[in-house]
């Protein structure tokens, strides 16, 4: 059974704590966090030590997630994989592209499994499609939500549009030739609204919207190729497809997109109980570090721009 930490418990790294506490393949050993009273609290919740300190858990877990604030991803990530300590970190991969590819090279040299919590991957709304997906010509991406009552210490292209910029590049699966952004800031100093346009080299284009400024929250991508529409909402789980031959003559009367009503499932815990099959498997994570590198380095293509 692997020995696992959870390193900060705040808003999202509560609920990591909550996964990894009921995973048969997973010992939650500890929590961590600088904030005694909140490490303490999911602690008695889930009835585990908890620490203040990473560092003590350093030597007692197999693997960890990271769940702190984006400044301290690459000081946390780094003594953990440094120590042979398998890692899923959440995205923003990091502060900088500079300490995004030094931890990525990092866990080569280590031999140690580096897993990047882009959470879309796992919704089973892209899971259930994505292997229809051949070559797209155009895609479109909406995110946008209310200002989150989480903290963010970082601009809404790290925030948000990341994890588009990621399911774009998964399903197309080449890095853009060239990438177009801009992007205002509307109540804090940085970018709250960015819009994006990539271009790949097989031709296809995909835009991207993302907002931190909505009075609704939604999570939309709108696929289009050769003889296949799709439109899956990963909010709702629901995605409407429509099939055809290219070849045949259009029918009118034919081309109504078929409707699906997903379970929304628990892309949280899928996420996690691959991260630990990863690790005891020492299999490939389905989000790489290299991927989330290469999501970083088209962010901040865009965030050049702005």
């Amino acid at each position: 059974m692997l020995k696992t930490a959870v390193i900060g418990v705040g808003y999202l790294g509560r609920f990591h704590a909550q996964k990894y506490s009921g995973i048969t393949d997973s010992e939650l050993i500890g929590v961590v966090d600088i904030d005694p009273e909140s490490a303490q609290n999911i602690a008695d919740e889930l009835e585990v030590p908890f620490y203040t300190d990473y560092h003590e858990v350093l030597d007692k877990a197999d693997a960890v997630s990271i769940v702190v604030p984006t400044v301290l991803h690459y000081e946390t990530a780094k003594a953990f994989l440094k120590n042979g300590v398998h890692v899923l970190l959440e995205k923003p991969f990091a502060a900088n592209i500079e300490e995004a590819e030094e931890l990525e090279q990092l866990s080569r040299d280590m031999n140690v499994r580096l897993q990047i919590g882009h959470l879309e991957r796992f919704n089973p709304v892209f899971t259930e499609f994505q292997q229809l997906i051949d070559q797209p010509k155009f895609i479109e991406n909406i995110r946008i939500a209310p200002f989150p009552k989480r903290g963010t210490d970082v601009d809404v292209i790290l925030d948000l549009m990341i994890h588009d910029i990621d399911l774009v590049m998964a399903v197309v699966g080449e890095y853009p030739e060239s990438v177009e952004g801009t992007g205002v800031n509307i109540i804090t100093s940085t970018t709250d609204l960015a819009n994006a346009r990539l271009r790949f080299p097989s031709g296809c284009i995909a835009d991207l919207t993302a907002s931190r400024v909505s009075d609704k929250a939604e999570r939309k991508m709108r696929i289009f190729q050769s003889g296949l529409y799709l439109s899956l909402d990963y909010g709702t789980g629901q995605a409407r497809k429509l099939q055809v031959d290219p070849e045949a003559v259009p029918d009118p009367d034919t081309l109504r997109p078929e409707s699906y009503q997903l379970e929304k499932g628990d892309a949280l815990l899928a996420e996690i109980e691959s991260f630990i099959s990863v690790v005891r498997e020492g299999k490939k994570p389905k989000v790489t570090g290299q991927d989330g590198l290469n999501a970083m380095r088209v962010a901040w293509q865009i965030k050049e721009q702005l």
